[in-house]
């Protein structure tokens, strides 16, 4: 017997439409990061970037338990004295919801070299509209809210 290296040849990457309508946002972010990771698929490797490709559709529908709405905060900081900023879960949502969904899914993937690779294979939209409709994504029902 021989061990299997997973190489960028045999990888088959696919593509996944998720739609992010009255899901909880922590359960769409676990879905996508699996599923840009690759691991659900045999070949996995964590040293591999052997993932595959995911479409979310409909971020400014995404839902939260409990009282996050109000109390969930965002921070962001421009590097400079006094350049702190800080937002609810509210205001990012009016502002652009985009954001909200693509932390949560890079929170959730792996700090190291492969990260941006990984990161770089989501495509997040506010609205049903996509632009890959070329690719012909499989879409993925999220159960639960």
């Amino acid at each position: 017997m021989k061990t299997f290296v997973t190489k960028e040849k045999n990888i088959e990457r696919k593509w996944y439409l998720l739609d992010a309508k009255d899901v909880t946002l922590g359960k769409l972010a676990v879905k996508a990061a699996d599923l840009l990771r690759g691991k659900g698929k045999g070949i996995f490797s964590p040293s591999v970037d052997c993932g595959d490709y995911v479409i979310i559709i409909n971020t400014d529908k995404v839902k939260v338990t409990g009282n996050k709405e109000e109390k969930k905060i965002y921070y962001s900081h421009s590097w400079y004295p006094g350049g702190l900023k800080s937002l609810s879960f509210k205001e990012l949502k009016e502002k652009d919801s985009r954001k909200i969904v693509f932390r949560a899914v890079k929170g959730m993937l792996p700090k190291n070299k492969l990260s941006n690779d990984i990161i770089g294979k989501l495509k997040v939209y506010k609205g049903e509209e996509h632009a890959n409709e070329a690719q012909k994504p499989i879409k993925i029902e999220i159960k639960g809210v």
